[in-house]
């Protein structure tokens, strides 16, 4: 792709840090805009907050020839979206850390060797709270003061019988937004739980690639105006096909 298309990205705030310092010079982009983290947790949601912003892209970008989703399926929650005049790109990656590591193989590979690993990255650890004494803290405090003492125990039993399911606490980054402080931070919600850490430095090529382009079979999904995005069950992760009005993926595309 010697002159890659205009286009637009809409991307998790999670990946703020990254995108933009790698969106950095490229004449292609010409909207950047990140929706805030946390919507996975209500996938329809975040499908209805992402289609609102394709369609504003749509609108108000009309010199946008292409979308890029800077998400992955992200607990399904970005099937079912479509754009009408632009062709939608999006990573074949269940979720965020695969564009972090580089690679869905290198995802599967480590998650198949750990598979209690709970990831910690810089936008992960700058938009929540993830496991560790602070979150404890904070929760055991919220707890209190709506339901009482006694009942505020209960729930922090059941929220940490929640993480025996994990042993593992993964830093991953593409050496933007790291800190020292963040760093030895993940290393003590480590320590606090008694988990394993570990640090894995990501590989930048697949996020600028989805960035710039081209954007090859074997690791995007590349949809058409009208069509939209659903999961598959083997390597691929998703996959287009044609699109309803009741969001329903009819058939292959």
């Amino acid at each position: 792709m010697n002159n890659p298309p205009k286009t637009a990205i809409i991307a998790c705030g999670v990946l703020d840090a990254e995108i933009e310092h790698y969106a950095k010079g490229l004449q292609n982009i010409v909207h950047l805009e990140f929706l805030r983290q946390g919507l996975h947790n209500d996938p329809p949601k975040l499908r209805s907050e992402l289609q609102v912003a394709i369609d504003r892209v749509e609108a108000q970008v009309p010199q946008a020839e292409y979308i890029v989703l800077g998400y992955g399926l992200c607990s399904r929650g970005t099937e079912n979206v479509t754009a009408q005049r632009c062709t939608l790109v999006m990573t074949r990656a269940h979720d965020c850390i695969t564009l972090l590591l580089g690679s869905k193989e290198k995802y599967a590979d480590y998650v198949s060797q750990h598979p209690g690993t709970y990831w910690y990255s810089p936008g992960w650890n700058k938009y929540h709270t993830p496991p560790g004494k602070e979150r404890y803290d904070k929760l055991y405090n919220q707890y209190i003061e709506q339901y009482g003492q006694d009942n505020a125990e209960f729930l922090m039993e059941t929220e940490q019988h929640w993480f025996t399911t994990y042993d593992r606490a993964t830093y991953v980054d593409l050496g933007v937004a790291v800190t020292e402080n963040d760093l030895s931070y993940t290393k003590g919600c480590a320590d606090w739980l008694k988990w394993n850490y570990d640090r894995q430095h990501g590989n930048p090529e697949l996020l600028c690639t989805l960035l710039s382009g081209p954007w090859d079979e074997e690791r995007f999904v590349v949809v058409p105006p009208g069509q939209t995005i659903r999961m598959t069950s083997d390597s691929r992760v998703c996959e287009t096909c044609k699109f309803s009005k009741k969001r329903e993926c009819n058939g292959h595309a």
